[in-house]
C-alpha cells in the first residue's frame, strides 16, 4: 500500500479545507454532506457521543452558531492507498484561552466523494 500518493493527498487536503470552511461558517448542509450517511458513522465531541449519521446531523442542526472562528496548527493528513485517509489537527479559539482543541477524522472515498466515517473532537489544557 502506498502512503501519501500526491494526487490522493491533494484531494483529501481540499475536502478537509472545505470541511473547515463549512465548520467555522456553520454551513450545516456542507457538513452533513461530508459525513458518511450510515449508522456506522461515529463522532465523539467535547460533550456528546454521536452514533450514526442521524445523530450527527441532529447535533449539527441544533448547534449554537455563535463564534466558531478558530486557528489550526499542526494539521497532518495521511492517505493510505487511494480510498482511506486520516486528518489530525490542533485548534485554538480566542474564546478559550489556555485550551487546545484536538480533532481527528477518518476519511473514506465513496462514489459520492470523500466522507468522514469517524471523528473525535476534544479540548484540553494547553
Amino acid at each position: 500500500m502506498e502512503i501519501n500518493i500526491a494526487s490522493v493527498k491533494a484531494e483529501v487536503e481540499a475536502v478537509f479545507a472545505e470541511y473547515e470552511k463549512a465548520l467555522v461558517g456553520n454551513d450545516v448542509a456542507t457538513l452533513d454532506r461530508l459525513f458518511f450517511n450510515a449508522p456506522t458513522t461515529i463522532r465523539y465531541g467535547g460533550g456528546e457521543n454521536l452514533y450514526g449519521y442521524d445523530e450527527i446531523a441532529a447535533f449539527r442542526s441544533a448547534r449554537n452558531d455563535g463564534n466558531l472562528k478558530r486557528r489550526l496548527e499542526r494539521t497532518e493528513i495521511t492517505t493510505y492507498g487511494t480510498d482511506f485517509a486520516t486528518a489530525a489537527t490542533l485548534f485554538y479559539r480566542d474564546t478559550a484561552p489556555g485550551k487546545v482543541g484536538r480533532q481527528m477524522q477518518t476519511w473514506m472515498k465513496t462514489p459520492d466523494g470523500w466522507k468522514v466515517v469517524a471523528a473525535h473532537v476534544s479540548v484540553v489544557a494547553e
